[in-house]
């Protein structure tokens, strides 16, 4: 990308030039991060659940991964309880679901929604992966 010494109004501006060179720079050092759906439970026990499920998140982190759990971000606006916009809730996980690489699924329980995310996967061919509660990989049932 090339960079314009001059400003929007034609004058020389080699500081943000070079400020925004930098940026650029520092940007194409990240190493390539996929994105990670991150499928738990919800209800239930709704504290514990985030809990583990924020926890979930920290290690697709620390292993390389940007997660995306839906059911730590659309119960901030949706209420799981109202079935129309539980339903809007899946329906939008579902669309980001398609643009990630894998599918991690953890905890022994596999609710409703879970099954549904791991049917839209297969059904996308994306890899699903299974782990504990302690985040270790485990094989499917």
């Amino acid at each position: 990308m090339k960079v314009n010494l001059y400003n929007s109004e034609g004058y020389l501006d080699p500081t943000a030039h070079d400020a925004i060179v930098n940026v650029l720079k520092e940007q194409r050092k990240r190493p390539y991060m996929p994105k990670v759906f991150i499928s738990s439970p919800f209800a239930g026990d709704v504290q514990r659940n985030i809990k583990n499920a924020r926890r979930y998140c920290a290690f697709a982190v620390r292993s390389g991964y940007i997660p995306f759990a839906p059911h730590l971000f659309y119960p901030q606006f949706l209420s799981d309880g109202n079935t129309e916009q539980r339903e809007l809730g899946l329906f939008m996980g579902m669309v980001f679901l398609d643009s990630c690489k894998e599918v991690w699924v953890f905890g022994e329980r596999i609710s409703s929604g879970m099954q549904r995310e791991i049917d839209r996967a297969e059904k996308r061919g994306i890899p699903i992966r299974f782990f504990n509660d302690q985040c270790e990989e485990v094989s499917p049932k």
